[in-house]
């Protein structure tokens, strides 16, 4: 069989080409007759021969051969499903053409989903409906992506050309078609010179220091000016939507005045699904930056939320320009390209192995709108050509240089840092938020004259990030959305953690990689030894501190705790802790982490403690001695220090306090408790964490009971005004008649209850008719414990309703024994299917594979189940594998006696069951059937859902047969 590129090239493919591959275009496929078939490969050649790969055929030619393919891993990994046995499988070789890596050189910071259909839909073609047409598609790929590279008006062609040579270099397989579409610019200037190529921080723009903003006006808005701009906002075309424009008029009281310092204006809002809550408070929180000069921080749970409301804010700000200049996303500094790491990475790429990546790299660097390689332009398939991923290349806590750095003034960064400063909308996220003003609070810590009575958890303050404060007046006004999640993002914020690889980080702060591979190798003495060349004092207690951090976890530290051979005063600590979890726990031999009460508390640990504590305050008290020397400095110099070293002398001396007088004093309060009651506000137990059944940490814990109360006394109560709005606040009970009620539990979990004032209230319901939008089916005959059963279940329903299907699992374990059943099956049926915790991509990818598809399949857990945002026809059933209880750990019993025992544990399990819910039904055109395949889940549970729709308990053979037939009706 034989086929040709189609003709439909939009006229762009010009008369003379670039150099295309003499190479055939493998995508993974289903081959032989149907029942019998197999996965395996179709293989077009350039001529347009169609061939049928098995499986082993397919791998072979992967690893050995040129072809053309997109993801070669993930392509790899799906052929592989066919093998009679895994041990045939092959890692594809370094001649395999990946499209993805040509889009990514051609079109950087461009988004393209690593799949045929993917590159396609970003280039404008046509992937076909069969395997043989999308291989086909990839042969037209590449001609475009060639052909747009040897444009005339292609942009910086001869800096492309620079980092194609580098990239040509190091055996890049795609170098000859690019370097023919650039001939003419490297015939015109040859070889790059030495150390050009990946340079791209040479050409990227600097930063400028602007005066500051000041302090924001108090001027109000209205409710009626709040429903005027949100008008404006959605347009006069729009759909009329009472209940968002009432959610704008309640947002409006928190852009108010207040009254009195420590009693902000409060709104607590519970929009239901399809009010349009973004645009909601956009309006008033807009329209209050613009008239008094100050600056709103958006805050959200998770990075893709952070995501939609940057594309939201286009509305506000059409103007590419002015949206730049008035908005910023702002995550933590391990998000972003820090230029000296990658500078360093690319001096040696040559030698790594990893030039092909940094070139990549260095092209998207060059495009990036802001250096975020985590939820923004990057592509995440491209971290993991590197060894270590995006670690490798990200500011590691605490290791930046500032001023030292030759990038500062191009960084990343330090360009976000200073434009939300200025900015009238900040995205960021709840822990930044919340890290920064534990920082805030705590900094009164490190000033002898200040006379605040601080009492926060210190914990994530010295945790956070090195930069000097921004000031209360850049955070006076908050939206946190996503407000569900408050309680679990200060829980993690607001808490202190003894643990192997929080003190390991310390050591590696201190005395750098010592000799560890792929590590950067900047300690202490490196980043601040010339601060104190000419300070005996400051050098000596420098040494002492590279000293004293020897007693901390140093590299090897798994080896030798697994094996018993621990080497200082924190390993001998971790050790007797790992003995003592191992002992008490109920299950040694499963996959998941462990926990054990610390009391009764052997001798050998408490005797370990007392050792561990005398072994930090020796390197506490060395470090705050450099800082007092830092310090001592600026002032004795002040006339002469010009603003640079000023920068790096305050950085490195608050770096230093930070861990001297808030980190390391955390940690010797916790091992000074033990053998003593916990302070009741707390809870503390040992633990073993786990990733994949692998022991990856061990240590001491101090959780809040109640970590709402450090986040309403550090966030809360210093702001002038505060939205709190999701979707799932209220937890009604089946027996609430009054749509109002429920807000009890909603104030409990968000720190209101905290405050001297009651926040204001506001309910809007979901415009949405689920009665006639949604099913609700539960199960009641499969066995919970039977994964073939459970399997079946999976198979059948997502047959029944043609893919567009969410499979969520409480436990890892379970999802990834039900794909490993569901796969062929789907996969025969022509629906596809992907996986968290198996498919080699990021969750995101994956949640945005599964909405360009309509007609795919996605297993996931707890990040998919409140992640996924699927308008329209790809998302159509939701199947639920347990009721999500509560997991009872140690943390969790503590809360369950503070917050009302069984109630407590209804509450949560009733807001995960409505969040999972709220992602069915999206917008007023959707469809869809929510199953629960427990049989067990209580009738007290269902007020989780809409009080419309009828839970139906039914037999699997019902279920599928309603499925079927509610989805046809509906199609």
């Amino acid at each position: 069989m034989t086929l040709k590129p189609s003709d439909d090239s939009s006229g762009s493919r010009p008369q003379a080409a670039p150099v295309l591959p003499d190479a055939a275009a493998l995508v993974p496929a289903r081959i032989g007759a149907s029942g019998l078939s197999r996965w395996g490969a179709i293989a077009v050649s350039a001529d347009g021969e169609v061939e049928e790969l098995s499986a082993e055929m397919a791998l072979e030619r992967l690893s050995r051969e040129t072809v053309l393919v997109v993801h070669p891993g993930f392509t790899a990994r799906r052929i592989a499903i066919g093998l009679d046995n895994r041990r045939n499988f092959s890692e594809p070789g370094p001649k395999a053409l990946d499209l993805l890596e040509l889009f990514a050189f051609v079109h950087p910071a461009a988004p393209c989903l690593p799949t045929p259909a993917g590159l396609a839909i970003a280039l404008g073609l046509d992937a076909g409906e069969t395997p043989e047409a999308q291989a086909l598609m990839l042969h037209e790929a590449a001609a475009r992506l060639l052909a747009t590279l040897q444009s005339r008006n292609y942009p910086d062609r001869p800096g492309a050309a620079r980092v194609a040579w580098r990239m040509a270099e190091a055996g890049w397989a795609w170098a000859p078609g690019v370097m023919s579409a650039l001939g003419d610019v490297v015939a015109r200037e040859g070889k790059p010179r030495a150390g050009r190529g990946f340079d791209v921080w040479n050409d990227l723009p600097e930063w400028e220091d602007r005066a500051p903003r000041g302090a924001p006006g108090q001027m109000p808005v209205s409710e009626e000016e709040a429903r005027t701009r949100l008008a404006e906002l959605v347009g006069a075309n729009a759909e009329k939507r009472s209940g968002q424009s009432d959610f704008a008029a309640a947002a409006a009281h928190a852009f108010g005045p207040r009254e009195a310092a420590g009693m902000p204006n409060v709104v607590i809002a519970e929009a239901g699904t399809g009010i349009g809550k973004t645009l909601g408070y956009i309006a008033p929180a807009s329209l209050w930056a613009q008239r008094n000069k100050g600056t709103v921080w958006l805050s959200t749970y998770t990075k893709n939320l952070q995501r939609q409301l940057d594309q939201e804010l286009s509305r506000l700000y059409p103007d590419p320009t002015e949206k730049n200049e008035k908005t910023v996303i702002r995550k933590g500094r391990e998000n972003y390209l820090c230029l000296l790491n990658f500078a360093e990475i690319a001096d040696r790429a040559a030698l790594s192995g990893n030039a092909v990546a940094i070139g990549l790299i260095a092209r998207w660097a060059k495009a990036s709108r802001d250096g975020d390689m985590v939820g923004g332009d990057f592509p995440a398939w491209l971290a993991q050509s590197l060894g270590g991923g995006r670690a490798t290349l990200t500011d590691r806590r605490g290791e930046c240089v500032y001023t030292a750095c030759p990038h500062f003034r191009k960084c990343f960064i330090e360009k976000a840092i200073r434009k939300a400063r200025r900015a009238d909308i900040v995205v960021a996220n709840h822990a930044l938020v919340m890290r920064q003003a534990a920082l805030e609070q705590a900094g009164a810590l490190l000033v002898p004259q200040a006379q605040r009575n601080v009492s926060t958890n210190v914990e994530a303050a010295g945790n956070a990030e090195d930069e000097e404060p921004t000031g209360r007046e850049a955070r006076s006004r908050f939206v946190f959305d996503e407000g569900h999640h408050i309680f679990d993002a200060a829980d993690s914020a607001f808490s202190a953690h003894l643990s192997a690889s929080e003190t390991a980080e310390l050591r590696r702060w201190i005395r750098g990689a010592e000799g560890q591979r792929g590590r950067r190798g900047r300690g202490l003495e490196d980043r601040i030894s010339d601060l104190t060349t000419d300070d005996e004092v400051a050098g000596e207690a420098l040494s002492a501190a590279l000293h004293a951090a020897s007693a901390l976890p140093g590299p090897g530290w798994t080896t030798r705790l697994n094996d018993r051979t621990p080497r200082g005063a924190a390993e001998q600590f971790l050790a007797l802790v790992r003995n003592h979890v191992h002992a008490r726990a109920e299950d040694n031999e499963g996959p998941f982490s462990l926990d054990a009460d610390i009391e009764p508390l052997p001798k050998a640990i408490e005797e370990a403690a007392r050792a561990l504590d005398v072994a930090l305050e020796r390197l506490a008290t060395p470090l705050f001695r450099v800082a007092e020397r830092l310090r001592a400095r600026l002032d004795a110099e002040a006339e002469d220090l010009d603003t640079s070293m000023r920068i790096r002398l305050d950085a490195a001396a608050r770096g230093l306090e930070r861990r001297a007088k808030l980190l390391i004093p955390s940690w010797r309060s916790m091992l000074g408790s033990l053998g003593r009651p916990t302070p009741e506000d707390f809870v503390d137990w040992f633990s073993i964490d786990r990733i994949g059944g692998r022991e990856a940490d061990v240590g001491m814990h101090r959780h809040w009971r109640d970590p709402t109360i450090p986040f309403a006394e550090a966030v809360l109560e210093p702001a002038h005004g505060v939205v709190i709005a999701s979707a799932t606040l209220r937890d009604r009970l089946i027996d609430d008649v009054d749509a109002d009620e429920g807000w009890s539990s909603a104030e409990v979990r968000t720190g209101i209850t905290h405050l001297p004032v009651p926040a204001r209230r506001a309910f809007m319901a979901s415009p949405f008719d689920y009665a006639s939008q949604a099913r609700i089916f539960v199960v009641r005959d499969v066995s919970r414990t039977d994964l073939n059963q459970i399997a079946s279940a999976y198979r059948e329903l997502f047959l029944a309703a043609n893919g567009g299907a969410l499979g969520l699992f409480t436990a890892i374990h379970r999802l990834r024994a039900v794909h490993e059943r569901l796969m062929a099956p789907l996969e025969e049926a022509g629906l596809s299917l992907y996986s968290q915790h198996v498919d080699a991509l990021d969750t995101s990818t994956l949640v945005d594979i599964f909405r360009a598809e309509r007609n795919a399949c996605l297993l996931g857990t707890d990040a998919v189940r409140d992640g996924v945002d699927v308008p329209g026809d790809s998302l159509r059933m939701i199947v639920f594998d347990r009721t999500p209880w509560p997991r009872p750990d140690i943390l969790h019993k503590a809360r369950r006696e503070r917050f009302g025992g069984a109630r407590y544990d209804d509450m949560l399990t009733r807001l995960r069951l409505k969040q999972a819910f709220g992602r069915l039904i999206r917008s007023a055109k959707d469809r869809g059937v929510f199953v629960m395949l427990d049989s067990r889940l209580p009738t007290r549970l269902t007020s989780a859902f809409p009080a419309d729709v009828t839970v139906e308990r039914v037999g699997l053979a019902e279920a599928v047969a309603g499925v079927r037939e509610f989805l046809r009706s509906t199609s």
